[in-house]
């Protein structure tokens, strides 16, 4: 077995991120509100057997996939020094009054 990188990959990241796309509500909005159909050629999603046709979604204005690892690195993956662990309420009263 490899040696253990000293961070979360940005590929572990990234898996992450789209799981939770893939079962987001905007997502299944999205999905709903255009029928199941392709908004370019007008393909209607499928399962029968032999004529599947899946539809994605496609963010219009891009992904910046670069600022948003980067901001996870900063803000929430950050150094174990910046960390401590609390019990649920210890926790609760540490972020009481703390903007989210």
């Amino acid at each position: 077995m490899g040696k253990r990188l000293p961070h979360t990959p940005t590929s572990q990241i990234k898996a992450a991120l789209r799981q939770l796309w893939l079962r987001s509500r905007e997502r299944a909005a999205a999905i709903k509100r255009d029928g199941y159909t392709c908004q370019t050629c007008g393909a209607k999603q499928s399962r029968a057997k032999g004529r599947e046709v899946y539809v994605e979604i496609h963010h219009l204005l891009g992904i910046k996939w670069k600022e948003i690892i980067e901001y996870i690195r900063k803000e929430i993956l950050i150094d174990p020094e910046g960390l401590t662990t609390l019990c649920k309420e210890c926790h609760k009263k540490e972020d009481h009054g703390k903007p989210t």
